[in-house]
């Protein structure tokens, strides 16, 4: 029986990585003896790291944790599917609780060999355990390739899994040697979405999104986050991934004129070596 790594990629967020471990941990026991767990802490010297060390002390099942300081950056998450050792890996922000037998139905799905090499996600949850959203849609909004969207088909946790082109990356899984990676030169936070949807639909692939795999989310933070988040990085980001995957960066650059100057936006353009606009 094959195991599941869970990793998570955390900046000053003791709270979150304690409540998602404990109530993984507490709400599936008969689980415990296939799930390892990966804590990648990006911020090993701030506030919270101390804390997360010596949490992590009490978990038995087996645990790797790096302290990871070459760069700040959500795509950090790539050095989860480096680390593991297991043939299913998922990576769960540090701020995330899953519905009972949302995990249990991830490994029976991977196997069941029905994972196909495919990128796997689920709906989130919202506060009311009502509503819901199954993806994104490929719009622009508030700097971000993507608006919540709602697929009737994730209503039931019962009901079959179905293709989404683009959805948050709170909650992701597949078997490790599927993993397609982050661009290496993605800084800060942002850019991922979309992108890596679309290289997994390049490479002849596709996202899954499981019904079952129901998460919820915790947006709220009194104590505002420290790490690097700004909208010339995102935009940078999306520039890079783009441009890799060769895809028109018309709709974007036209979205950041709202949110930067024509100077900034023309800054990076030149830096990857892209024409400047107008």
């Amino acid at each position: 029986m094959e195991k599941l790594t869970i990793g998570l990629a955390t900046f000053d967020d003791f709270d979150g990585l304690y409540f998602t471990i404990q109530s993984i941990r507490l709400n599936n026991p008969d689980l415990l003896d296939r799930i390892e767990w990966i804590v990648i802490d990006n911020n090993p010297f701030g506030a919270h790291g101390q804390c997360i060390r010596d949490f992590i002390k009490w978990v038995k099942e087996p645990l790797q944790y790096l302290p990871y300081t070459n760069k700040q950056s959500t795509t950090v998450r790539n050095k989860i599917f480096d680390l593991s050792e297991t043939e299913y890996t998922m990576s769960v922000d540090s701020h995330v609780l899953f519905e009972p037998n949302s995990i249990k139905k991830l490994i029976e799905y991977f196997d069941e060999d029905k994972d196909q090499g495919n990128l796997l996600q689920g709906p989130i949850l919202y506060d009311d355990f009502e509503n819901y959203s199954t993806h994104f849609t490929n719009e622009w909004s508030s700097g971000m390739w993507g608006c919540w969207g709602t697929d009737e088909r994730g209503s039931s946790a019962d009901n079959d899994p179905f293709p989404i082109t683009n959805q948050g990356l709170g909650v992701f899984a597949c078997r490790t040697s599927e993993w397609l990676r982050f661009n290496k030169d993605f800084v800060g936070f942002g850019g991922e979405e979309g992108y890596i949807h679309e290289k997994y639909i390049q490479a002849g692939k596709t996202t899954m999104c499981l019904p079952f795999l129901r998460w919820l989310h915790r947006f709220q933070r009194p104590v505002t986050p420290t790490y690097p988040n700004n909208l010339k990085t995102r935009f940078e980001n999306y520039v890079i991934g783009f441009k890799e995957l060769d895809l028109d960066l018309t709709e974007c650059i036209t979205h950041y004129k709202t949110h930067l100057t024509t100077t900034e936006i023309n800054t990076i353009l030149a830096k990857h070596e892209l024409d400047a606009i107008e």
